[in-house]
């Protein structure tokens, strides 16, 4: 190993890489920005690689920076394992750490982590929620064990695994007495209406403004953006804004009937969602225990 890396420079690329931004990191770490991004370069030029990509407004991970990170963070773990197995009792319980994505956090999760607990009532789940890009970030660096929601894109799976679990539909979400239910084609009219889109670095974005193409409304912008089902709920239920959030968020909404889904004549983006893990990572029983409740759960359709 280079003897100019230090911990500092692990730290530092890892906050980086997490909050996608100098300024975030460097209040992280409590150091000044221009200490944090000097302490950037300096690794940058130990590695001999760019790390970031620093063209777009956020900070974003090259190929070479999201390898890095996933052994980098790999490393932090590991030394973090070693200071506690010192430091604490014998007597520990065991943890895993999940992130998880709007789409199952509201159904899905909550099923499985009482059944996980049933199963492993010694094993303390932390489950992380968050933006596809921060928990990618965690996952990576070893902050998250595993991370369940929407497949991430084909450019984002670097040193990652996917598992399908099911294939879930983008839905479009009113209140119960909205005024397009009465509508028997209300596609035309969605153009009268203020609309409530994902934000663009959420998975099911690009699919939802294709489909928007598609139906001769590319024109339009959202009057709000969100995937927050506390915030979204509300909006939508003191408002005509119309809404289109991943199915799963919503799912109990829709049963209890205090909101409503639309039915368009061309058919709504579907994706997939399943567990993402490291790739070449060990395994643990805590993981594989949670993942197969995960999959069991989803094969006898109990997340419905």
């Amino acid at each position: 190993m280079d003897p100019r890396l230090r911990l500092r420079h692990l730290r530092c690329f890892l906050e980086t890489a997490r909050l996608g931004g100098l300024s975030a990191a460097a209040e992280a770490l409590c150091v000044s920005q221009p200490a944090a991004s000097k302490t950037l370069r300096e690794l940058e030029e130990i590695l001999g690689v760019a790390l970031f990509d620093r063209s777009a407004r956020r900070l974003v991970l090259s190929p070479a920076g999201r390898v890095f990170q996933q052994h980098a963070g790999t490393a932090m773990r590991a030394l973090e394992a070693a200071q506690s197995a010192v430091r604490d009792a014998p007597e520990r319980v065991t943890r895993l750490n999940v992130g998880v994505l709007p789409t199952v956090a509201t159904d899905l999760l909550p099923r499985a982590a009482l059944q996980f607990n049933q199963q492993l009532p010694h094993c303390t789940l932390h489950v992380t929620t968050g933006p596809n890009w921060l928990l990618l970030a965690q996952l990576r660096e070893g902050t998250v064990d595993l991370m369940v929601g929407r497949a991430p894109g084909a450019e984002q799976m670097t040193g990652l695994t996917f598992r399908q679990l099911y294939m879930e539909r983008v839905a479009i979400v009113v209140r119960p007495d909205h005024p397009l239910r009465q509508m028997a084609d209300f596609t035309p009219a969605l153009a009268h209406y203020k609309l409530m889109l994902p934000p663009a670095q959420a998975l099911i974005a690009p699919g939802v403004r294709a489909w928007l193409v598609s139906v001769g409304l590319s024109h339009l912008e959202p009057g709000f953006e969100a995937v927050s089902l506390a915030f979204g709920r509300k909006l939508v239920m003191q408002s005509d804004i119309v809404w289109f959030i991943s199915e799963g968020v919503v799912a109990d909404e829709l049963a209890a009937g205090s909101l409503a889904k639309l039915e368009p004549e061309s058919e709504l983006p579907m994706g997939a969602v399943g567990i993402c893990q490291r790739a070449n990572s060990e395994t643990t029983t805590e993981s594989d225990t949670f993942v197969k409740v995960l999959r069991e759960m989803c094969d006898t359709g109990a997340m419905l």
